[in-house]
């Protein structure tokens, strides 16, 4: 497996692994390529990554975008979508693919990063509950955040508008 940056030919092919990668998922709304595609379209992929097979088809796919943290942008990103061929799941590629973008993202001087996801599969690259930072107004044990630098801020998170398509 090697891990690279999307190219612009690359588009088709995460849409169709983000697609199959969320078809079953139960907490999936189903929308999570088209929030890849928008996301790219407004020019909010602050990180993507690939990961390919030894024959260069894509197997993973994971997304970095800006959030804003009580209404205010700065140097904090939303980790997501992550996508792994639904075959290929529970081999490591989605870990891979998000130690290598958190190491992207504080090469870019990143302050931290966010999710919403499990916190027992999350916490194994840092990412902690944190009631100070909360999505949707509300806080919640799956809402998590990885201080990179600087100081943890508090207030609600708000992803790019690229998350709201229906």
């Amino acid at each position: 497996m090697q891990i690279r940056d999307e190219r612009d030919e690359d588009a088709a092919g995460i849409s169709r692994i983000t697609a199959a990668a969320f078809a079953t998922a139960p907490h999936s709304n189903g929308t999570e390529a088209r929030v890849v595609e928008a996301l790219r379209q407004a020019g909010a992929l602050t990180v993507s990554l690939l990961a390919t097979s030894a024959d260069g088809c894509i197997v993973g796919h994971v997304a970095f975008s800006p959030v804003q943290i009580a209404g205010v942008a700065g140097r904090w990103y939303g980790l997501g979508p992550i996508s792994v061929a639904p075959d290929l799941q529970r081999q490591g590629i989605g870990g891979a693919l998000i130690r290598e973008g958190l190491a992207r993202l504080a090469e870019l001087n990143a302050d931290g990063c966010v999710l919403l996801g499990d916190p027992a599969y999350y916490s194994r690259f840092g990412f902690v509950s944190d009631p100070a930072l909360t999505y949707g107004g509300e806080p919640s044990r799956y809402f998590q955040r990885l201080l990179l630098r600087g100081k943890v801020p508090k207030g609600d998170v708000r992803y790019h508008p690229a998350f709201d398509v229906a």
